[in-house]
């Protein structure tokens, strides 16, 4: 496996993981059903895409991407802070959509930066990057 795809790979994971960790974090803070549901099918994706990755990676003896602690306090910190006056539905689904945005984003950085990486890897990460599309159209009835 090239290094390219190994950073796409990671590059998968670490979107997904930060993005698991945010609906964790948000989870206790929405009162809207509705919008609970969709947020916990979008954790279940999340997920299955995160384990895609993984499994490639440790199909090939890659190492897979480490998240540090203090990334973890900084995106609750900063979902603490977000939500401390506001827990309205949209806000959480304003939150929501701007970390798909990042997540969009942040993709297209590792891909442009990873030209060299095979279809595979490339699949995962463009599988990632419609769903947090698909998200964001989902997510702004809540605005």
């Amino acid at each position: 496996m090239k290094s390219d795809d190994i950073k796409i790979l990671q590059g998968v994971q670490k979107n997904t993981d930060m993005a698991m960790k945010a609906i964790e974090s948000l989870c206790g803070k929405i009162y809207d059903d509705e919008l609970a549901v969709q947020i916990s099918r979008q954790g279940m994706k999340y997920a299955e895409i995160h384990n895609k990755a993984t499994g490639k990676l440790l199909d090939e003896g890659a190492e897979g991407y480490q998240g540090s602690n203090v990334q973890d306090l900084m995106l609750k910190g900063a979902i603490m802070g977000n939500t401390l006056l506001n827990t309205s539905t949209g806000h959480i689904a304003e939150m929501m959509i701007q970390g798909s945005n990042r997540g969009i984003t942040d993709m297209w950085k590792t891909i442009n930066h990873n030209e060299n990486a095979g279809n595979v890897s490339l699949e995962i990460a463009k599988e990632l990057m419609d769903f947090e599309e698909k998200n964001i159209e989902r997510l702004k009835k809540y605005l």
